[in-house]
């Protein structure tokens, strides 16, 4: 699964983090988008390895607070349903 996220890594595009946005109804300003973009490619690897690290309440600045909670719901949700397969 590790070789499959990393192929998709190194190919993503921040239209993809939008589309991706878009369809979870999170629809984010061009600074979110950018930092999220960002904080994606840098950080991926740490975060696959052990999103409880992750303190997401640290980046809440970065986002209105509508898209933080957002945000912060689904990417608990997701590291809680996919974190068994990583």
């Amino acid at each position: 699964m590790y070789n499959l996220i990393k192929a998709y890594m190194g190919r993503m595009t921040i239209q993809d983090v939008e589309n991706f946005a878009t369809s979870k109804n999170i629809h984010l300003s061009q600074n979110e988008l950018s930092f999220i973009y960002e904080f994606i490619t840098k950080n991926w690897e740490q975060i696959i390895k052990n999103p409880k690290l992750l303190d997401l309440d640290r980046y809440k600045n970065r986002f209105s607070e509508e898209n933080f909670k957002k945000i912060k719901k689904l990417f608990l949700e997701y590291s809680a349903h996919y974190s068994s397969f990583i």
